[in-house]
């Protein structure tokens, strides 16, 4: 009688683990069901157009020209968009526009600045003030 309840109880252990086996392969297939699900709802969602998803455009109607920190965390960034640009400072306590609608030159750098440089009064007072 005891060497068939030993038998038996053997048998039991088998099964269980045979069992446990089972449940683990059970569940990686149920975990690798469910990421294919979600990467094809991404895809899906790419190939759609679905607003926060979507690729990139090809041609960038928003970009960052230059941006100058003028105080520990205060910034200034200058934005363009379609070709008109944006001054926008920007901090902790939130962002401001300065300066709106100002037209981009080609060369992203602005036409008044580079005269101001080239000026022949900036360039008579540049060998004046020598160190």
């Amino acid at each position: 009688m005891e060497s068939d309840a030993v038998l038996t109880s053997a048998k039991r252990e088998k099964k269980i683990e045979a069992m446990e086996f089972i449940d683990l392969l059970r569940y990686f297939g149920a975990l690798l069901l469910v990421l294919a699900m979600v990467g094809g709802a991404g895809l899906l969602a790419r190939r759609f157009g679905v607003p926060g998803v979507t690729r990139a455009a090809n041609i960038k109607r928003l970009s960052v020209v230059e941006t100058l920190m003028v105080g520990p965390r205060q910034r200034l960034i200058i934005l363009r968009r379609d070709d008109v640009e944006h001054l926008v400072l920007s901090g902790p306590e939130g962002a401001s526009v300065i300066e709106s609608g100002i037209i981009a030159s080609p060369s992203g750098l602005r036409a008044a600045s580079v005269a101001t440089a080239t000026s022949p009064a900036n360039a008579s007072h540049a060998g004046e003030g020598g160190l």
